[in-house]
């Protein structure tokens, strides 16, 4: 039992190899337009600074997605649960140092 439970998992492994990997370029290429969009937002659109913040965030969000969807194979896993933990650890640690960078920005500010 557990020798063919091997070899399935070898094959999937073999088959998820084979061939182009379009799923990449086409992970790349979005990733190149959505930077370039954003790249776009801050030197030749005329919307306010908080619009332009708020477009920049939205196009940061779908890059993620994007990473997540296409490089990181985050549908790829039997271990759905384990993701999800990782996801939560990662979002936590994104928000602590964002969080904490306005912070001492702001302390600066009032310092100065």
């Amino acid at each position: 039992m557990l020798e063919a439970k091997l070899q399935h998992e070898q094959n999937q492994l073999h088959d998820s190899h084979e061939g182009f990997p379009w799923k990449h370029v086409v992970g790349f290429i979005l990733s190149l337009v959505l930077t370039a969009i954003a790249f776009w937002f801050v030197l030749s659109s005329h919307l306010s600074t908080a619009m332009t913040i708020v477009s920049i965030v939205v196009l940061a969000i779908f890059q993620v997605l994007v990473q997540l969807l296409m490089f990181m194979h985050f549908t790829e896993s039997d271990g759905k649960a384990y993701q999800v933990v990782a996801m939560l650890f990662g979002f936590f640690i994104a928000i602590c140092i964002v969080g904490g960078t306005v912070w001492i920005m702001a302390f600066k500010s009032i310092v100065s």
